[in-house]
């Protein structure tokens, strides 16, 4: 099984923008694009009806909060284990 292919917001925009123009269909710039022209019909609707705010992705902040707390999480927990090792270290040293 395949994995879902992802686009990014600029390429969306640009796809939409090129499916806009007077004179070109969607179907045109899919085959152009390489993609399906269901799918660019959809950009087009999500981005005629939600304008500048369309394509924000499936993320929430929450979720980038929790990837973040993660992040830190693991920084932190180097640095517990890099003073723990020094601390070791320099209390075999002044024995």
């Amino acid at each position: 099984m395949s994995k879902r292919k992802r686009f990014s917001q600029e390429f969306k925009r640009g796809a939409v923008e090129q499916a806009s123009q007077p004179g070109v269909s969607c179907a045109q710039v899919a085959r152009e694009l390489g993609i399906a022209a269901n799918l660019l019909s959809r950009w087009k609707r999500e981005a005629d009806s939600e304008g500048h705010h369309a394509f924000g992705g499936s993320g929430k902040p929450r979720d980038e909060e929790v990837a973040r707390l993660k992040r830190e999480l693991a920084r932190v927990k180097k640095e517990r284990d890099f003073l723990r090792a020094a601390a070791t270290f320099f209390a075999k040293e002044s024995s």
